[in-house]
């Protein structure tokens, strides 16, 4: 099971800071190598991360599973929404919410977005967490993404 860290009532300049945060943050926490911070801010870089979901934009940082040495997710909601560079082409979108994975197994690392993409599709999910208050986010996320049961496949 993965650790979750939340942050909310700060902001970033930009994209680049907020990566920043993440890596010295996820860092200090002990859950990564001393290699992550770079390998994220690279990763962003060649494979950005921002989506654009039905009425608002989520990023989801993270990068190869060898930089990480325990499973974490460091859920963040900016007072302003970020600009990150958008996964689907070259343009820019403004986050409301930044997710950035640090997975140990690749396998996990893909399950684990595909949950992501199918909850936050749901416009009540995404709606839920930028709307909980700072002391509920973090067990909102967990019951809603984290413990959610997946669809059965038809």
């Amino acid at each position: 099971m993965s650790q979750l860290f939340v942050r909310t009532a700060i902001n970033f300049s930009s994209c680049q800071q907020a990566l920043e945060h993440i890596g010295q943050e996820m860092l200090a926490k002990g859950v990564v190598h001393e290699t992550y911070p770079s390998a994220l801010i690279e990763r962003e870089a060649n494979f950005p991360t921002g989506i654009a979901l039905e009425s608002h934009a989520v990023a989801i940082p993270h990068c190869e599973a060898v930089h990480a040495k325990s499973p974490a997710i460091y859920l963040i909601r900016p007072d302003t929404p970020v600009l990150f560079q958008r996964a689907d082409d070259d343009g820019e979108i403004a986050v409301s919410l930044i997710i950035a994975l640090i997975v140990e197994n690749p396998n996990a690392q893909l399950k684990l977005l595909r949950r992501l993409f199918s909850e936050l599709q749901n416009p009540k999910t995404l709606d839920g967490l930028l709307a909980a208050s700072d002391s509920e986010l973090g067990e909102l996320f967990r019951k809603t993404i984290l413990e959610s049961e997946p669809c059965a496949q038809v």
